[in-house]
């Protein structure tokens, strides 16, 4: 199970989600029955959808700052959310990488990279009136 897998199930704990509970919010993000199979991309969506509805990640003690998968995961969310906002595709994403860094998907930038790619959408849903 990976550290983003790990995380849903600790959120799912925290939020005291039954299983019926649990599977109607993974079929409404991502249309899924379970976490087993799912992509980074969904991964961070259905994370997002947690924090939502109240999940509050701890960071542990003995580490200062986040794993680079937790990151890449939280920045994927934030890349998510803002083109659900915007009404845009995943595609728009993923031109945005290419035209941006050269990189065909977003999914294989790097986290500086994700980090540009949410300036511009911000910048983009400013120059469109929207709330950041």
């Amino acid at each position: 199970m990976s550290t983003g897998k790990t995380k849903i199930q600790i959120a799912r704990r925290q939020l005291g989600l039954d299983d019926d509970a649990y599977r109607a919010i993974l079929k409404r993000t991502v249309g899924a029955e379970s976490s087993k199979d799912l992509t980074p991309r969904q991964v961070g969506r259905v994370l997002v959808e947690l924090e939502r509805l109240g999940f509050q990640p701890k960071v542990s003690a003995g580490r200062a700052k986040p794993k680079p998968a937790a990151e890449r995961t939280k920045l994927v969310g934030k890349i998510e959310a803002q083109l659900a906002e915007a009404g845009r595709p995943w595609e728009y994403a993923d031109s945005l990488a290419k035209r941006m860094y050269q990189v065909e998907r977003l999914e294989w930038c790097d986290s500086k990279q994700l980090g540009g790619i949410i300036t511009a959408l911000a910048k983009d849903a400013e120059r469109h009136g929207r709330a950041l």
